[in-house]
């Protein structure tokens, strides 16, 4: 069950982590899609998407997919990143997110995202599995 809309964390967003990248498409159950418009900032030679733009993609993927099911949480911090480049990503095409918790605890989440180009989502080009430190709540510490 989702605690925050996708509006309710752009604006959250906007406030504690202006900087970050992409747009929220969708937030449900666990999950989270998001797009980020491709712009010269974001390209390596090719004209290529650069790997650090889409790990740092699909890490804000991530996270605003736990945001979704924890509400407005500026402390949960990555704690590992798995990234696996599956293909070149054209810097012609938007990229896509697809952000899915598999386990989401009081101190620890852990979940997968899939980005793919615009252009053809039925092929991904990264493959990023994380986990997220999650603070305690004062109400949980004193129990």
């Amino acid at each position: 069950m989702t605690v925050m809309t996708a509006e309710q964390i752009e604006n959250f967003l906007d406030e504690v982590f202006p900087q970050r990248m992409g747009k929220i498409e969708s937030v449900g159950d666990m999950t989270a899609s998001m797009r980020l418009k491709i712009g010269n900032e974001h390209l390596r030679p090719g004209p290529r998407v650069s790997g650090p733009t889409m790990m740092g993609f699909a890490d804000v993927a991530m996270y605003v997919a736990i945001l979704a099911q924890i509400g407005p949480e500026p402390m949960a911090v990555t704690s590992d990143l798995n990234c696996h480049f599956l293909r070149a990503a054209s810097g012609d095409h938007d990229i896509v997110a697809h952000a899915k918790l598999i386990k989401l605890g009081r101190r620890l989440a852990v979940g997968e995202v899939q980005l793919f180009s615009a252009s053809d989502e039925t092929r991904p080009v990264v493959h990023v599995t994380a986990s997220y430190a999650l603070p305690l709540k004062p109400d949980v510490a004193s129990a």
